[in-house]
């Protein structure tokens, strides 16, 4: 009789310790799954479009030519640039009614001896063309000297190609007009001094740019490239003057660029 109160009383202990762990097991929350990632992945497309301008800017560096493009700035009236860039990797871009209020046509050239900015002759302009010496060949033109239409030529050619530059890229449909591929291009960086700036790029399969549209206005390639020369000339001699201002002068102003 003892014997089976002990072994009852041993039951109801382990019925005691079993159960609770057992309802735990039954009403305890099922284990979290494995976060996942919420990056969308990139299209493949896009990654595409990069590799596609990168290739076209690349051909564009090589591509030694002399061209005239059609430019519409975003303020003013239509008139033409002509773009040279020579086999030495020398290069000049003149643009027409920039300097003085848009009386004064200038150029700028990088050579062997360095950036220059040259007065040509023009309304505003009556004397001989006459170049300042801006920097090194490399240097940037200084902002207030910067009429921008040269960029898509030479140092923006160096950040299409860069894989590392902040930029999204994608297929754009053609500007009315021209022929070649044309890319949208954005930037990805929250600075305020983007590496080019956004717009439309447009390039020949042999990587002559065919056109640009940016916030500084629209170039178009007007008519066959030309052949390339040996080195860019400058527009005339160098001097000690002071560089042409886009500000139109003052009645008190002279002409001060190209003066000897």
């Amino acid at each position: 009789m003892h014997a089976h109160r002990r072994a009852a009383r041993r039951l109801t202990g382990a019925l005691a310790l079993t159960l609770p762990a057992l309802l735990v097991a039954c009403t305890a929350d099922p284990p979290s799954p494995a976060p996942t990632s919420t990056a969308d992945p990139v299209p493949a497309g896009v990654d595409a479009a990069r590799d596609d301008l990168a290739a076209l800017a690349a051909a564009a560096q090589d591509r030694h030519l002399t061209a005239t493009y059609t430019f519409e700035p975003a303020d003013g009236t239509t008139r033409t640039v002509a773009v040279t860039s020579a086999n030495d990797g020398t290069w000049r871009v003149d643009v027409p009614g920039w300097g003085q209020g848009g009386t004064v046509d200038v150029s700028l050239a990088a050579t062997a001896d360095g950036l220059f900015q040259c007065a040509l002759p023009s309304t505003g302009w009556a004397q001989p063309a006459g170049c300042v010496r801006l920097g090194d060949a490399d240097d940037a033109v200084p902002r207030k000297l910067d009429p921008r239409v040269q960029h898509p030529f030479t140092d923006w050619l160096d950040v299409l190609t860069d894989r590392r530059a902040p930029l999204a890229v994608s297929p754009a449909t053609p500007l009315p007009g021209v022929n070649g591929e044309c890319y949208s291009v954005e930037s990805t960086s929250a600075s305020l001094n983007a590496p080019l700036d956004v717009g439309i790029y447009c390039y020949l399969p042999d990587g002559t740019p065919a056109a640009v549209r940016t916030a500084f206005g629209t170039l178009k390639l007007a008519g066959e490239p030309g052949a390339a020369p040996a080195t860019v000339p400058l527009a005339g001699p160098v001097t000690e003057g002071e560089p042409v201002s886009r500000d139109a002068p003052s009645p008190t102003d002279s002409p001060s660029a190209g003066t000897p």
